[in-house]
């Protein structure tokens, strides 16, 4: 019984050390608010400066952990380069070492005079009721964050010494210190750092037991060091969590934490101990107390850094061989590599350059769409997973090809030239919006299967004529951009009209089905999501189309969509949309439907969406 007190003892200690060093953590960010991102992201020019950087950010949010998680978000977002990354993570497992020597204060004591005001419990007390007033009586936030930080401070402080005063009778225990030293086998002593620490995924929290551990006295050099070593290597399990299910340079900064405390795990047991088996270090007995695990976990992890900060570019190469590219990557990257700014001096180039990166592009959205529409019949969490990563590789696109073109503009170029990028720049959104598009049908297609909706025989037949019809008018649009296709382009226009009226039937016969009982509103709602989103993406495929048609090869002609119709006469217009008609007919007869000459002389491009939706 005394044994299940002391563990239970302990195990709360550990909680009020986890949760104090949380809330101390949050209340730093909250009160340094967004400037720690900003610092983060754009002073990491070189990795000495990214080291101390991640030392500085890491010693203020007493987390390791959170820094690479930030780090890692960065990258993934990109906002940051796997290079810049290097030398923050490296600062990072430096700065973390600052919690063990916070710890040491909680080990101050006295019993009269001015030790008593300096021990754990007067500081403890002090800060905390400090810290109080300011969250419960003070109404500026950033009094109230400061309030967090001294809250989380004091019961910091205070799991130290719950799990302090629950490990002191274990002084006078053989077991125990026998148990203790099988740890001093390097072997195990690492095995038991790396699992101790991945189940508490905190190395300060792990830091800070071993320091009330030595408390008893059994804990010596021989038994701390490898512990030390191994809880390094332990740190990086909520790391890698974190990277989850984000972009492979992602994943990349994750296992680079990893590697960093594998590489110095690695190189500190093979050289330190085959140098002790010839000279037998007298030091390997010696006492441990929270001072020394204090200075032997920050003295280790600066060594560790000072070794491997000269292949910052090597663990840079090796990362991308453990995680590589796919083809598809690699011609992502191929793409952007396009748009360089030396090309900006011959705008012919530049331009063919912005056409080749554009048709990559224009594969990604298309593919997305697909995906997208395939979820609806058989979901996958990796292919949701791959069109969202995507989708943010298309907005990179967006990003990438509009800044290079505005570029382009302020050269002197032909007027042909003008046309051909007012022509990329015009059709770019509409690009990036099909992609969102097809982002927000995976969407509904996840929640169709989470919820295990299930749409009715009909409503999935005229949903299956809509994706055919929608997949045609975007191969139309697609290959007729990529090819300079107006032939093609002109068979764009009747077949949205055709998806415009399919869409509103399948809303009207939705409703009939609704009122019959034969089907419910929540399902209706997902079903009405997917037809919008199919008819937004036909109406950019029109846009895309239309301003092909009105560019000629010499200038912009807002007219010339009027124009074209009326030089191929009204007849082959209606001819094309009759025999779409027939084509993607869902109620088993013809609609009735007038092409009056006026209307089709007056179609104008499609408004753009006038916000997304994502």
């Amino acid at each position: 019984m005394e044994g299940f007190t002391l563990v239970l003892s302990l195990l709360s200690g550990v909680a009020l050390f986890l949760f104090g060093m949380s809330l101390m953590g949050d209340g730093l960010k909250k009160t340094a608010g967004e400037k720690l991102e900003h610092i983060l992201y754009k002073l990491t020019s070189t990795p000495l400066k990214g080291i101390l950087l991640g030392t500085a950010v890491t010693a203020v949010i007493q987390s390791s952990s959170a820094t690479t998680v930030m780090v890692v978000g960065f990258v993934n977002a990109g906002l940051m380069k796997v290079a810049q990354a290097i030398g923050i993570i490296m600062g990072a497992n430096i700065g973390t070492s600052i919690t063990g020597w916070v710890i040491c204060l909680s080990y101050i004591d006295g019993t009269d005079g001015i030790a008593q005001l300096l021990s754990t419990a007067t500081i403890s007390a002090f800060v905390a009721v400090l810290g109080i007033v300011f969250k419960m009586f003070v109404k500026r936030e950033v009094f109230r964050n400061v309030g967090d930080i001294m809250l989380g401070f004091a019961i910091l402080m205070t799991g130290m010494q719950t799990m302090s005063n629950a490990v002191a009778p274990l002084k006078s225990n053989e077991s125990f210190v026998n148990a203790l030293t099988m740890f001093s086998n390097p072997f195990m002593g690492i095995v038991a750092g790396i699992l101790f620490t991945a189940v508490l995924q905190s190395a300060s929290a792990s830091v800070g037991i071993m320091q009330a551990l030595s408390v008893t006295g059994g804990v010596t050099f021989a038994t701390a060091f490898p512990i030390t070593m191994g809880i390094g290597v332990g740190a990086a399990c909520p790391v890698l969590l974190s990277s989850i299910g984000t972009s492979k340079n992602a994943k990349r900064t994750a296992l680079i934490y990893l590697l960093n405390d594998l590489f110095g795990m690695v190189f500190w047991s093979v050289s330190f101990y085959a140098v002790n088996a010839f000279v037998q270090f007298g030091f390997m007995d010696m006492v441990m107390n929270p001072v020394r695990i204090a200075l032997l976990n920050t003295v280790f992890r600066v060594a560790t850094i000072l070794v491997l900060s000269p292949f910052v570019k090597g663990i840079e190469k090796l990362v991308f061989i453990l995680i590589k590219d796919s083809p598809e990557d690699r011609k992502d990257q191929k793409d952007f590599d396009l748009l360089v700014e030396r090309f900006l001096v011959s705008p012919s180039v530049a331009i063919t350059q912005s056409y080749q990166a554009m048709n990559g592009m224009i594969a990604k959205v298309r593919n997305n769409i697909v995906n997208a529409l395939g979820l609806l019949k058989e979901y996958s969490e990796d292919t949701f997973n791959e069109i969202q990563e995507k989708e943010n590789l298309i907005d990179k696109y967006e990003d990438k090809l509009g800044n290079y073109l505005m570029q382009l503009t302020g050269r002197e170029m032909t007027a042909v030239q003008n046309t051909e990028v007012s022509r990329l720049l015009y059709t770019i959104s509409d690009f990036e919006r099909m992609g969102d598009h097809a982002s927000n049908i995976s969407k509904v297609a996840k929640e169709l299967d989470q919820k295990q909706f299930i749409f009715t025989k009909e409503g999935s037949y005229e949903f299956g004529i809509l994706q055919d019809a929608v997949l045609e008018i975007m191969d139309l649009s697609m290959n007729s951009f990529i090819d300079n296709d107006r032939n093609m382009a002109f068979r764009v226009e009747p077949l949205r009209e055709i998806i415009g009226m399919l869409c509103d039937e399948m809303k009207m016969n939705y409703v009939k089905r609704m009122q019959q009982g034969k089907c419910k509103l929540k399902q209706g709602v997902a079903f009405n999501d997917l037809i919008t989103d199919l008819e937004r993406i036909s109406a950019h495929c029109s846009n895309v189309a239309l301003v092909l048609i009105e560019m000629s090869h010499s200038e912009f002609d807002a007219h010339g969509y009027v124009k074209s119709i009326r030089e191929r006469n009204d007849s082959e217009y209606a001819a094309c949309f009759e025999q779409y008609e027939e084509k993607y007919n869902i109620n088993g007869h013809k609609r009735i439907k007038k092409v009056k000459k006026e209307d089709t002389y007056k179609r104008k491009k499609n408004k753009p969406d006038s916000k997304k939706k994502k």
